[in-house]
């Protein structure tokens, strides 16, 4: 057999992002409320419509895990746009059938991570990507959770100033985190 040696410069790199982590709160009980066709229909539409705005705001969805988005942006601004506009987007859905049907929780963190191509695709690794996804994991239904890295951004405090949305500050434990951290509330 041949050996080759992989340049890991080539492969992998570290970079500073801002990830973005949804999850459709009581998924397993739509599916059992309304059927799986109704229910993979709902989910289906809701994939579109977030696809939809992350990349409106210059972001990317990096993998879809179950009704679950992990996507990236350059800047914790764009990630927080484009979580007011999903928030805003599935009150809406929900308004249209009447039913409360897409309860979306969102999570928000920016650092550094390990940015590794793998099977020409491109995947995300590291503690700020975790710290993203616990986050998410707090948010109750229609709820955006962010980190202080994101708050105080110079760009989303503007962003939340325009409209008049003021963070409410917890101190949050994260499973598998040592240190407690400040997690906002975006109402």
């Amino acid at each position: 057999y041949r050996t080759d040696t992989l340049d890991i410069n080539q492969r992998l790199k570290i970079t500073s992002l801002t990830f973005l982590f949804t999850d459709l709160r009581g998924s397993t009980e739509l599916y059992e409320r309304v059927g799986d066709l109704s229910a993979f229909d709902l989910v289906r539409v809701h994939f579109q419509v977030l696809h939809e705005i992350v990349a409106a705001e210059a972001g990317a969805v990096v993998k879809t895990i179950g009704d679950a988005v992990m996507a990236t942006f350059a800047t914790p601004d764009r990630a927080i746009a484009a979580a007011l506009r999903m928030r805003d987007a599935m009150r809406a859905l929900n308004d249209e059938s009447g039913r409360e049907d897409l309860l979306l929780k969102i999570g928000v963190h920016a650092g550094p991570c390990i940015a590794v191509s793998m099977n020409e695709r491109q995947d995300y690794f590291g503690q700020t990507v975790n710290i993203a996804s616990r986050v998410q994991n707090l948010a109750n239904a229609q709820a955006i959770f962010a980190t202080r890295a994101v708050v105080d951004d110079n760009l989303t405090a503007d962003l939340l100033h325009r409209n008049a949305l003021t963070p409410v500050p917890h101190e949050v434990s994260l499973r598998g985190i040592e240190r407690e951290i400040a997690v906002y509330t975006i109402p």
